[in-house]
């Protein structure tokens, strides 16, 4: 019974040990998540900067796992080059160790204190980075509490008969001291965790260093299967580089690692005051030579996993979300990131809808028709995941800046949804009407039609590009284009109305067309800019109420009195 109850303490305090390192990692990704993450894509340029960035947000996020995960949504969308995003993981494990290092001395007292702040600043601030924060310092002192009890946990059970017996199986199988620990490692999201058990472990002599340093190896294997099973999305070959490249140079460590194990325990112990120690040591020592063997290998390794990879193109399939990571709920600047990424591809299928539009008034293109239909349908589909995956969020968790973007996103997709529908069913049905019913435009209509088409074109990219950069500027220019679609129409009109007035009857038909798409044209127009330019120019306080006059509102309310 004694044993039972010490086994349930021990899956206790592990439990409690996973949760504080949880409420550390989502604290700073809440806190700062956008900042690392804008920080961590600008680094990821040249191969030492992205070691660099890789190394530095896993010591502040203490979890290789969750960088990996970064690093690994950054390749698989094409944002960063592969040779770079290899850096940044061979960094990201190197920047565990300094976690580890760290973990190793005692600091039991800091716990109290930790979680006394943590608690103040939680229930002390509202959403926001101080509350965050508060979590972290939650996390921490649950962290080091967790830690300390499970090194007084181990003190009974040095001889226990039945744990002898395993571990001593594990002294003579490394290879299978290796399993256990990956096995575990990914099972918990967290090499830190497992690497300080282990620790604790060595340090209380239940495990010979040699069993100690294969868990060590079995850790660093476990935690590169994260980024490769959880990291991928979609069937594309070329999304799986990363997190591949990444397992493949764990595993290649850790077969060498195994083999020179005779020869490694013993130097590596001498070389420490204890046993913990020692792990923490060759944790360091092992991570920090696979960097320096694989980093100068990166770019021949790269083109390698290329050429085993190569980048499978689905057109057929566009409507299917890419970047939508259900994991990234918990972070709502990451999930509001990958719903603006999404957004941009809404975006990318009108233009693609305008130029089918632009190409079918000037020449036979029905071929299109069939690609047109699909693509209005993905962005219909599109839309709706977008919309699902914001709705879905933890309202609570959101900043007043998360909430700003939130409905930033929601009004881009709801406009950029309304003007492919135009596109799709307006516009390129007019061009089926044009075709079937033998209606000729006039050479200045077809001229005319055209050169508004690309003003439009340039108006859909701009309001993408504001869609990101937020340039007020660029937004008074989107939205003073709504007065060039406008005076458009009112001329069009104004001389269809002349051409039937003097007996034209013979162009009437072509002219209510041509009148119709115009107003097709101006209503996209009108969205695009309802999309950026009006929600950018409403926070910053440049929009009027209403286009009425102040004279014309004062004179109604002197004719109602």
């Amino acid at each position: 019974m004694s044993a039972l109850i010490a086994l349930l303490d021990f899956a206790g305090f592990v439990a409690l040990l996973l949760w504080g390192v949880h409420m550390v990692q989502t604290g700073v990704q809440r806190a700062f998540g956008a900042a690392l993450g804008a920080t961590l894509s600008r680094a990821l340029g040249t191969r030492m900067r992205a070691f660099a960035a890789g190394l530095g947000i896993t010591a502040a996020l203490q979890s290789s796992t969750a960088t990996g995960l970064m690093i690994a949504g950054f390749a698989a969308g094409g944002v960063v080059g592969l040779v770079p995003a290899l850096a940044a993981m061979l960094g990201a494990n190197v920047g565990t160790t300094l976690i580890v290092q760290l973990l190793s001395f005692d600091l039991t007292a800091l716990s109290p204190i930790l979680i006394l702040v943590g608690v103040w600043l939680f229930r002390r601030y509202p959403p926001g980075r101080p509350r965050d924060l508060g979590r972290v310092a939650i996390g921490l002192g649950l962290l080091l509490l967790s830690l300390h009890q499970i090194v007084e946990l181990f003190e009974p059970l040095q001889n226990a008969p039945m744990l002898g017996v395993v571990l001593q199986a594990l002294a003579t199988q490394p290879f299978a001291a290796v399993l256990l620990a990956a096995a575990i490692t990914w099972a918990a999201h967290s090499s830190v965790a497992v690497v300080v058990l282990i620790m604790s472990l060595a340090e209380h002599g239940l495990v010979g260093a040699p069993v100690a340093f294969a868990m060590v190896l079995g850790a660093n294997l476990g935690t590169a299967i994260n980024p490769f099973t959880e990291g991928v999305r979609g069937d594309d070959p070329a999304s799986r580089r990363l997190p591949l490249g990444n397992l493949l140079t764990r595993v290649a460590g850790v077969l060498v690692g195994v083999m020179l194990l005779p020869w490694i325990a013993p130097a590596m112990t001498d070389m420490a005051a204890d046993a913990s120690r020692a792990v923490a040591n060759f944790h360091t020592v092992f991570n920090i030579l696979i960097a320096l063997v694989f980093m100068p290998l990166l770019t021949p390794y790269a083109a390698l996993l290329t050429r085993w990879l190569p980048k499978r193109i689905d057109p057929n399939d566009p409507g299917i979300p890419q970047y939508l990571d259900d994991a990234a709920h918990d972070i709502p600047a990451l999930a509001l990131g990958n719903a603006s990424r999404e957004a941009l591809r809404m975006a990318d299928m009108l233009q693609t809808l305008l130029l089918y539009a632009r190409a079918g008034f000037k020449r036979d293109n029905r071929h299109r028709m069939l690609q047109a239909r699909a693509m209005d349908r993905a962005i219909d589909k599109l839309e709706f995941s977008i919309a699902h995956y914001l709705a879905t969020l933890d309202t609570e968790s959101l900043t007043r800046e998360d909430r700003v973007r939130l409905d930033a996103i929601i009004a881009f997709i709801s406009n950029i949804g309304h003007a492919g529908d135009i596109a799709h069913h307006g516009l390129l049905g007019f061009v089926s009407k044009l075709r079937k019913t033998a209606v000729q435009l006039t050479p200045q209509q077809k001229q005319q039609l055209d050169e508004t088409l690309v003003r439009l074109i340039n108006n859909q990219r701009q309001a993408a590009a504001l869609f990101v950069n937020e340039d007020v500027p660029q937004a008074r220019a989107l939205a003073a284009e709504k007065e060039y679609f406008r005076v458009l129409e009112n001329q069009a009109a104004e001389k269809h109305l002349d051409l039937i007035k003097s007996g034209r009857i013979d162009v009437a038909e072509a002219g209510a067309i041509y009148l119709d798409i115009l107003r097709d044209v101006k209503s996209i127009n009108s969205h695009l800019v309802g999309a950026t330019a009006y929600p950018l120019l409403a926070r910053q306080g440049e929009l009027l109420p209403s286009r009425l006059r102040e004279v014309d509102r004062q004179a109604e309310r002197n004719a109602a009195e």
